[in-house]
């Protein structure tokens, strides 16, 4: 048997002793459906070069400028290919797998950095964004998520229609600390 092979047995045999496997993933699992990463060889920002590490200062500082680059196409190629690619990929095996685990109990959540709605496009049930989901947006103020297609971005910035603060898209900026739920439950897995 090769190494590979008895490794892969190991971790079935670790998971099915387990009372309570949790599965934390990143970018190498979406990578296998075509998204780019976003280091590393071929990466997105080995490419085009790191996002300003300050975003979330920038997005606070003036969020109607925020949202106006955000809804231009032109203003990000790397944002651009990016959401591109996101939306012309589905799930691969791995996401499936995932769900199958969970489905037979033997898996009790997913925890992903990534960021591209695969994970609920296979049918993930008990997952939990950890940097957040491009499809959508939340409030800043009490963390209610909606899809982006909720709201009407004619107005800006949006508004939180349920506690009035301002909203954001849903993906965790450089600088913006994890939204306390999303650690929350974390933890208690």
């Amino acid at each position: 048997m090769g190494d590979d092979e008895s490794e892969i047995e190991r971790a079935a045999d670790l998971i099915g002793a387990s009372s309570h496997a949790v599965a934390l993933v990143g970018a190498g699992l979406s990578a296998e459906s075509g998204i780019p990463t976003f280091r590393g060889a071929g990466g997105l920002w080995t490419r085009v070069g790191e996002p300003s590490m300050n975003g979330y200062e920038q997005f606070l500082r003036d969020p109607i400028r925020w949202w106006e680059h955000q809804l231009s196409p032109e203003a990000d190629p790397a944002r651009t290919e990016f959401r591109e690619a996101i939306d012309r990929v589905e799930p691969n095996a791995g996401h499936y797998a995932l769900v199958s685990m969970e489905q037979l109990g033997v898996l009790k959540m997913t925890i992903t950095q990534n960021v591209d709605n695969l994970h609920v496009r296979a049918g993930a049930a008990r997952l939990v964004e950890i940097h957040g989901n491009r499809t959508k947006v939340r409030c800043i103020g009490c963390e209610a998520r909606w899809s982006r297609e909720a709201f009407d971005y004619e107005d800006l910035p949006p508004l939180c229609p349920e506690c009035g603060s301002l909203v954001k898209g849903d993906t965790v900026m450089f600088g913006e600390p994890i939204p306390p739920l999303v650690i929350d439950a974390c933890f208690r897995e």
